[in-house]
Order: C-alpha cells, then sequence, then structure tokens
C-alpha cells in the first residue's frame, strides 16, 4: 500500500519553494522520494531553503530564481528546471500573491501584478513543461487555488478572480491531457499559518478566519503534505479535474 505513494525516481518543481505551504509541500514531496526543485523570487533564500527541504531525504535538488509576473523569465525558469533536474514529472504551482482592495479602490498596475502572478505565469510554466511529460506519459499538475476561489469576502476581488480562473483551467487541462497519463487538479486551502495572511490580515480577522473553521483553528503547513502526496502519486492516478479543499471545515459554515 504504501508504494502507491512513493515518489521515488520522479522529480518536483515546487514555486514558491522556499517557505510557507511551498516549503513544507517541498519537503514532503522529498520525504516521498522525489527529487525536488523550487523557485522563487529571492535567490538568496532558495539556497538555505532547498538544503532544509533535502536535508536527510537522500533526495536530489536544485533551485531558481525567476519572477513570475515577467512571462520571459517563467519560460526561462521551466528550461533552467529541465536542464538542471532532466526532467519535471510532477508541478506544484503555488507561487502566489495578494493586493487587497475594493473594486473601486484597485489600480490597473495592482491588478496586473496578482493576474500575471497567479494565474498568467502558471499558463506559461504549464505550457512550457507539459511536452516532456506527454513523452513518458505521465504527469502530475496541482494549482494552488484557495477557498477564495470559491468563496469570497470583502477585498478579493483579483485574488478570488485568480483562484477560480485556476479552477477552470484545471477542469480544461485535465481534459486536454488525461489521454496522455497527465491529471491536473487544483488544492484549495483554508486559512494556514504562513507568512503572506500573517502579514496582511489585522488581529481580529486571524481570530474570524479560525473561528469560522469548524476545528476553530488555522491549519499547520504541514497538514497539506497528505493531499498532496494524494495528488501527486499514484494513490491519485484516477483523480483529475478536481478541487480538493484542505481547509478545515471553513467552506461548510
Amino acid at each position: 500500500m504504501n508504494n502507491l505513494f512513493d515518489l521515488s525516481g520522479k522529480t518536483a518543481m515546487i514555486t514558491g519553494g522556499n517557505k510557507g505551504l511551498g516549503k513544507a509541500m517541498a519537503r514532503g514531496l522529498a520525504e516521498a522520494g522525489a527529487n525536488v526543485f523550487i523557485s522563487s523570487r529571492k535567490e538568496a533564500e532558495l539556497k538555505t531553503a532547498l538544503a532544509e527541504i533535502l536535508d536527510g531525504t537522500g533526495v536530489k535538488g536544485g533551485y531558481a530564481a525567476a519572477d513570475m509576473t515577467d512571462r520571459a523569465q517563467v519560460q526561462k525558469l521551466a528550461e533552467s528546471a529541465l536542464q538542471q533536474m532532466g526532467q519535471i514529472d510532477i508541478l506544484v504551482n503555488n507561487a502566489g500573491t495578494n493586493s487587497p482592495q475594493a473594486i473601486d479602490a484597485i489600480t490597473d498596475d495592482q491588478w496586473d501584478m496578482v493576474m500575471e502572478t497567479n494565474l498568467n505565469s502558471i499558463m506559461v510554466l504549464t505550457r512550457a513543461l507539459v511536452p516532456q511529460m506527454k513523452q513518458r506519459k505521465w504527469g502530475r499538475i496541482i494549482h494552488i487555488s484557495s477557498i477564495m476561489g470559491i468563496v469570497s469576502k470583502e477585498k478579493r476581488n483579483v485574488y478570488s478572480a485568480t483562484k477560480s480562473a485556476l479552477i477552470g483551467m484545471c477542469k480544461a487541462s485535465a481534459m486536454d491531457l488525461g489521454e496522455d497519463g497527465i491529471t491536473v487538479n487544483c488544492i484549495a486551502p483554508g486559512p494556514f499559518l504562513t507568512d503572506l495572511p500573517m502579514r496582511l490580515l489585522s488581529d481580529r480577522e486571524k481570530q474570524e478566519f479560525a473561528r469560522m473553521t469548524a476545528v476553530n483553528r488555522w491549519g499547520e503547513p504541514r497538514e497539506l503534505v497528505g493531499p498532496l502526496l494524494l495528488l501527486a502519486s499514484d494513490a491519485g492516478a484516477y483523480i483529475t479535474g478536481h478541487v480538493l479543499t484542505v481547509d478545515g471545515g471553513y467552506v461548510i459554515r
């Protein structure tokens, strides 16, 4: 049964893999036997993060810095990943950002920055890496959406728009790629203890998010690893075009 989750011989790429959910997911994939390649904007953080991700696992790793708002850099990122690792079997599109504004306050620059980071870069990276997955007739593509793509709240206009769009793109791509042995799914995390919400939310908002879950608490990044491994491994081979909500019961409330 354990072989269903064994990723030995596979290589995973995790964008935004230097901290938070991305780092936790990268570590989980490494512990399952996958070689890992991580990226972020901050090259100085990547080397240290990768060493911590690989520590004691015996797998290989690599990294590259890229600004996900620049499509040329995203394309170069895909090329660098393939050059360093030889292949990418599992793509975890995790890098994302937010700029909370009411619809009548958001600027074009803010809208375009979030849209480019959270949606357009994922199209570019996925498009670049799918052909070599097709050649091997095996691939796993996992977009990290959000419960804010299913429900929403005030000042989440562009964020919810991008995270909802990822769900739509996931379903279409699953249809495109299924016959090639490639599954495409979304994970929609709820409140997780990472830098972005801790930095953007007030204390009152943090308490409110916890209260809105069924378990009355925020999630720990490691609690996303199990759902990820299901979708990244042979255990989830018959799951595609699906949105897996990992939210402590936020949406049901």
